[in-house]
């Protein structure tokens, strides 16, 4: 391997170390910052793009005995409690139990309200459906996250015969 070569492959190696180490926290941060600011939003009427679908699938899901405000500060305590939990890293397992039954939620107007969900059934979303579908990501990040909660970690696949090799 020629000197360019070996030098791009050392950089890449330790950016590859630098993400394995900080990636885990990076993404439970980035994900904590929506949770909270999401939720924080939720407690100020009218700044929540979301306010109004969520009253009314929670309303729906509980048959109108629940009061509007108890619905939207419930939500908004419930989002801002799944975000304090990630940014600072306490009692992961309930935080991200609190995580996933709210994700079950943001996909209940998919069933509740498909009219506002879809333009054009099945591919044609709305941008509230949009809201909901990038919700699979914040899905799939609580079970990266999940898979740490027992000490599992990333660590990054370099061959250590591969470095000796290079040096």
């Amino acid at each position: 391997m020629n000197l360019r070569g070996k030098t791009f492959h050392k950089i890449d190696v330790r950016i590859t170390k630098w993400m394995a180490s900080t990636g885990l926290t990076l993404l439970r941060w980035s994900i904590g910052i929506i949770f909270l600011w999401f939720g924080v939003l939720k407690f100020f009427e009218g700044l929540s793009p979301a306010q109004d679908l969520a009253i009314r699938t929670i309303g729906t899901l509980t048959f109108g005995l629940v009061p509007e405000n108890i619905i939207i500060y419930g939500l908004a305590t419930w989002e801002v409690l799944i975000g304090v939990g990630l940014l600072f890293n306490i009692f992961i397992r309930e935080t991200l139990l609190l995580l996933y039954l709210q994700m079950i939620g943001t996909f209940l107007p998919v069933f509740f309200f498909p009219s506002e969900v879809f333009k054009i059934f099945p591919y044609s979303l709305t941008l509230e459906g949009q809201y909901i579908f990038k919700n699979l990501v914040v899905i799939s990040s609580g079970i990266v996250l999940g898979a740490t909660v027992r000490g599992g970690e990333l660590k990054p696949n370099i061959d250590p015969d591969k470095e000796k090799e290079i040096e």
